[in-house]
């Protein structure tokens, strides 16, 4: 398809959807990932398929849904025969690098019980070199920290609030900024040392895949970051009246508020109980997220930048995405393992400096995109083979200005809650629940939103009428067709998309034929 082979494979994490200010947000402001929109497609109806982190990576680099990948916990291992996005470009002759994390959980089968590989969630997916790898990177982060002067015992407090620093009365405690400067954070310590590589290899091809801690809490950020939002400007968080209405819900929602009102759990080094806290602080919390969210767009500003300068801009596919959004305070929860879209709805920008894609730029697309698409798209860009266990469509027709022929007409998401981040989850225990049924799936079309529990009431929403999902229909008689017509529809999609890795090949006379229909 082309000759070119530079890739460049963004992901931040915990990114919410509507966070730029090329769609519109009111207060947020992204103005390198814009430029890099104006100049390539937007996807605004982006969604990852599942949460957390590293069950949605799985999917993001498998090109599976979470039924047929099945590591849907962070610990939970993935299973070795399943191919990934660093496997496939090998066979092209590239050799695919990692900066950041993967968070893949090894699959233990064939390995010694002692084997380090399995003492951790945070290994690195089978296929990659490693440039820098999380979380060791993180100490030599810390001890380039160290280096420059800088004073902390380890992990637990490189996030703590600046000692010392005196904030004013309009501002709340996530205002403090980090004890160190923002040319040396973590988001900056990653970005040089993508852009030293980048520069001993600006006459090879590469395929490069660059993850981004932030806006992943702790909630902090450095100078002048911290001040880049007056809390005053930052819209309130969307939720019923009190904690105790949004509790009425769902049993599900109800035990994750619980969570929340535990302080540091979710936040460290944060002394407010996350689903009471003042407005000040509430708002002021939400402005710090936004901060967190400008420092990354800065640094791919700089990775950007560098590519233009070396002229390597237009020879390069340039992807940014994430892995799962950020509840931000809506229906009183943080994080990203809620039912709501919140939790799911992400940013995907995609840069083809191909000539075929030049009439396309500009383009913001509204048809419902998922995270399983990507592995297609960089290959079907790259010119290979995209392989049968793919469940995601490649998103190329659209860069070059054109609409897929039956695109799918809904979102599809999965979740795995028998655990949570913080250990074991209530819904074993209060929610009266075997681990197996600790299961969600989401089926969230243009109207309606579905979602329905392995063994806890469904949920369905009017999008039209209740856009941010305060109002469950699921047991009005009045939606009882709606809730029939979309059951279905997500069974049939659970149907047409279970693991096809053999189903199309048929061994006959001719030996082993490809039955798959190809389509455009």
């Amino acid at each position: 398809m082309t000759a070119i082979r530079k890739v460049l494979f963004i992901s931040a994490d915990q990114w919410r959807g509507e966070c730029l200010s090329a769609v519109g947000h009111p207060v947020v402001r992204t103005p390198h990932l814009d430029a890099l929109a104006a100049d390539g497609v937007l996807f605004r109806r982006h969604y990852t398929v599942t949460s957390p982190c590293g069950p949605s990576r799985s999917s993001l680099q498998t090109g599976l849904y979470l039924m047929n990948h099945r590591s849907g916990r962070n610990g939970t291992p993935l299973d070795r025969r399943h191919g990934n996005i660093a496997q496939e470009v090998r066979k092209l002759g590239l050799d695919p690098m990692l900066f950041g994390y993967t968070d893949t959980s090894a699959d233990p089968r064939g390995l010694d019980p002692q084997d380090p590989a399995l003492r951790t969630f945070e290994g690195p997916l089978p296929g990659y070199r490693i440039g820098l790898l999380f979380p060791d990177y993180m100490a030599a982060w810390m001890n380039d920290l160290r280096r420059k002067g800088y004073r902390f015992e380890g992990r637990h407090d490189v996030y703590q609030p600046r000692p010392g620093f005196v904030k004013p009365a309009d501002r709340g405690h996530r205002f403090i900024p980090t004890l160190f400067k923002a040319e040396d954070s973590d988001t900056s310590f990653m970005t040089n040392t993508v852009l030293d590589w980048l520069g001993d290899h600006r006459h090879q091809d590469w395929f490069l895949h660059c993850v981004f801690l932030r806006p992943h809490p702790p909630v902090i950020t450095p100078e002048p970051y911290n001040a880049m939002y007056d809390p005053a400007d930052v819209p309130l968080p969307q939720r019923r009246a009190s904690p105790e209405q949004e509790a009425s819900m769902h049993p599900h929602l109800a035990e994750w508020i619980k969570t929340f009102q535990r302080p540091s759990k979710y936040d460290e080094h944060n002394p407010n109980n996350l689903v009471d806290m003042p407005e000040l602080e509430l708002r002021q919390m939400r402005a710090c997220y936004y901060g967190m969210i400008n420092e990354v767009d800065d640094a791919v500003g700089r990775i950007v930048a560098h590519l233009k300068a070396t002229g390597e801009y237009d020879s390069t596919l340039i992807v940014f995405t994430c892995d799962h959004g950020e509840m931000g305070g809506d229906h009183y929860t943080w994080g990203k393992e809620l039912f709501f879209d919140q939790s799911f709805h992400i940013p995907l920008i995609i840069r083809d400096p191909r000539e075929a894609a030049h009439a396309a730029r500009g383009r913001q697309v509204d048809a419902f995109t998922e995270s399983v698409d990507l592995m297609p798209t960089m290959l079907d860009w790259l010119g290979a083979d995209i392989p049968a266990q793919c469940d995601g469509r490649s998103l190329r027709p659209f860069l070059e200005g054109r609409t897929p022929v039956r695109w799918r007409q809904e979102a599809h998401m999965e979740l795995d809650f028998r655990a949570g981040p913080w250990g074991s989850y209530a819904g074993q225990t209060a929610l009266g629940l075997d681990p197996d049924e600790c299961q969600l799936a989401i089926l969230r079309g243009e109207r309606w939103k579905y979602v329905h529990f392995a063994a806890l009431p469904p949920l369905l929403f009017d999008l039209q009428q209740d856009p941010w999902e305060m109002h469950n229909l699921a047991a009005d008689p009045a939606h009882q067709a709606v809730v029939l017509e979309m059951a279905q529809k997500m069974l049939s999609w659970r149907l047409v998309h279970q693991e096809h890795v053999l189903t199309n090949l048929h061994n006959g006379p001719k030996g082993v034929e490809d039955r798959r229909v190809r389509g455009p």
